[in-house]
């Protein structure tokens, strides 16, 4: 199958083919015909599946000629992080070239100042990429009017579902037309999030597309059980010894151990930075830009790097903090093992974290053999804490902390969660 059979422009065609692509990915092969018929999608396809342009490529050639209205929009594409609304807008941007008719797309986004995002808008736009935070302060300043679009697209669908940007996308929603095309995308819809999802289509063609064989086996899982108070000198031992690991992209659980651990490896002669959400866009742009040159060997961020971000061959994501829900841990270990690259997941697994972590094989269907490295090992759990473990998901036989505690009841509340959402 080719590009050409799939009802693409001859102009779209030539514009992929210049980008080295050839033949569409399954995603890309399954909703482009159905985007192009006006239906609309819930999709559902692994991280690196090609997401963007299976919905970028069809949403370009039904944007109609630039309207050229006051404050007017065509097409609103809303994306959770800043990063993905300039990695979507580039690739939007790159496509659109190709075409006959100059389109207008705008990019909006916190972080920096909005009076440039306002001077953009003058005159409307064609397709606005935008985080909702920003485009409510857009509508809010009057640069904006949502009455005219015609197309709306949700990627990371299941992250704007979810009760963080819940308030902000029922503004939106209110905003817009009833009758529009709407399109949803993600890597992972827990079943709460799909009704959600669901109730906000009208008659959507489901589209699913089963991890590739090859894609799985691309990124090799690790789980290495470590003394929670020797994950930073760990984790320097293994980027100093192990081979290959040129570069890594390390997930912590909070801004403060993002400056904590970059600054520890730092000390240590290992260039690394940190990247979370308080940064300026400006310097959350140069740091990304300083890991894909290799200035930089670490980047240690929070999960505002899980999702969406491409960074060409990153040999290795390590989880020094496990991740809250098992989606996440899908959206975190895809940003390696891209583009047809292998990749390698590494997940620290102290003993309170050990039942959290099941919980995520559990998800995932797949059991990651546990690693001890000499001298850095938690101490061994008797058979006996190890069969309470097993029963009762926690860790008895010894004192509790607080931390302990805390994860074992997030990971009891995901469980819970997860089992109400299949009744």
């Amino acid at each position: 199958m080719s590009f050409a059979t799939l009802g693409l422009s001859p102009a779209l065609v030539r514009a992929v083919r210049d980008q080295g692509y050839h033949a569409p990915t399954p995603i890309q092969a399954a909703a482009i015909p159905v985007i192009l018929a006006g239906q609309d999608v819930l999709g559902l396809a692994q991280t690196g599946s090609g997401k963007t342009a299976a919905y970028g490529l069809p949403l370009l050639q039904r944007v109609r000629a630039p309207q050229g209205g006051t404050r007017s929009v065509q097409a609103l594409l809303l994306l959770p992080t800043r990063e993905l609304v300039a990695q979507v807008g580039g690739v939007l941007s790159e496509f659109a070239q190709a075409l006959p008719v100059r389109l207008k797309i705008a990019q909006a986004f916190g972080g920096v100042s909005i009076n440039p995002q306002m001077m953009a808008l003058r005159g409307g736009c064609d397709i606005m990429v935008a985080t909702p935070g920003r485009l409510l302060d857009l509508i809010d300043h009057n640069a904006l009017d949502l009455r005219s679009v015609e197309m709306l697209v949700l990627d990371e669908a299941d992250r704007l579902l979810d009760l963080g940007f819940a308030e902000e996308l029922q503004r939106i929603l209110a905003l817009l037309p009833a009758r529009r095309q709407s399109l949803f995308f993600s890597a992972t819809f827990p079943k709460a999030v799909q009704g959600l999802a669901e109730g906000l289509l009208h008659e959507p063609q489901r589209i699913e597309i089963a991890p590739e064989p090859q894609r799985s086996a691309a990124i090799v899982q690790r789980a290495i059980r470590v003394d929670e108070s020797r994950r930073t000198p760990l984790l320097r031992h293994l980027l100093q010894t192990e081979a290959g690991w040129s570069r890594a992209l390390v997930f912590v659980a909070t801004r403060y151990a993002t400056e904590h651990v970059s600054d520890k490896l730092w000390a240590h002669g290992l260039k690394a930075a940190a990247l979370h959400g308080e940064l300026s866009q400006g310097a959350r742009s140069q740091v990304l830009a300083a890991l894909r040159s290799g200035e930089i060997q670490v980047l240690v961020a929070t999960d505002v790097a899980a999702r969406g971000l491409d960074i060409a061959e990153l040999p290795v994501v390590v989880n020094y903090d496990l991740p809250r829900s098992p989606a996440d841990y899908t959206h975190r270990i895809g940003r390696t093992g891209r583009a047809g690259e292998t990749g390698l997941a590494v997940s620290f697994v102290p003993a309170s974290a050990e039942a959290h972590f099941r919980l995520i094989e559990k998800r995932q269907g797949q059991r990651v053999v546990r690693e001890e490295v000499a001298g850095f090992a938690a101490s061994p759990l008797s058979e006996t804490q190890e069969l309470a473990l097993s029963q009762n998901g926690g860790i008895k036989g010894r004192r509790k902390s607080k931390k302990d505690k805390l994860r074992e009841a997030a990971a009891l509340a995901a469980e819970q969660a997860e089992s109400g959402a299949q009744r």
